[in-house]
């Protein structure tokens, strides 16, 4: 996977990314507290120890799916590896939460920008997402994305093709959605003719 970002289009907004040693420092800490060794956690998940290894070094930028695995295994929610958990003196269940997309921390893989929402919503059932996909070419990319569940995306800005591993793509753009099984392998491509980024909300489910 490319590692190399491009410069922010100039009509796209700066938003806030975690240093990936922050993420796994994160992650290594609930690791920890779970008494869980590298391996593990990399059988429990399914990703390799020395991904997981590179992960907590921060020798290595990966994809949500990754991030994503390890934190089902230690049966956390993925915001938890962005920012710490609250401590809550009280069980009662919020009616909402609201997060400014500005301002919420995200994640660099090399090939998209991604900024979970409403983090602090406890047992949350669907993870949404803000993305910047600055990506082209599938040959960016070492392989699709796979994970559990399915996904809906909604683009905010610029134009955006989704390619599956079945040979299927679908291209929107602005206000236009798609929908789908996202343990299909799926990989977003930003597709405007003047090159700019594209803005995605991604809103996903494991179910």
């Amino acid at each position: 996977m490319s590692s190399s970002r491009p410069p922010l289009a100039s009509n796209a907004q700066a938003h806030p990314l975690i240093d990936r040693a922050q993420v796994g420092a994160r992650l290594r800490a609930i690791r920890k507290h779970q008494k869980l060794t590298l391996k593990q956690l990399s059988e429990r998940s399914g990703v390799a120890l020395s991904t997981l290894s590179k992960m907590e070094l921060a020798q290595v930028s990966v994809s949500y799916e990754k991030l994503a695995a390890a934190a089902r295994a230690l049966s956390v929610d993925i915001a938890q590896l962005f920012s710490p958990a609250k401590d809550r003196t009280d069980l009662v269940q919020p009616t909402v939460v609201s997060t400014a997309i500005d301002s919420a921390a995200g994640y660099s893989t090399g090939n998209y920008d991604y900024h979970p929402m409403a983090g602090d919503f406890p047992g949350r059932s669907m993870t949404p997402m803000y993305a910047r996909i600055f990506a082209r070419e599938l040959t960016q990319f070492d392989d699709y994305i796979r994970h559990p569940g399915q996904e809906f995306a909604l683009v905010l800005s610029g134009r955006v093709r989704i390619q599956f591993e079945t040979g299927e793509s679908i291209s929107i753009g602005c206000r236009e959605t798609a929908y789908f099984n996202s343990a299909i392998g799926h990989i977003y491509l930003a597709q405007s003719d003047d090159g700019a980024d594209a803005e995605v909300m991604v809103v996903m489910s494991e179910r």
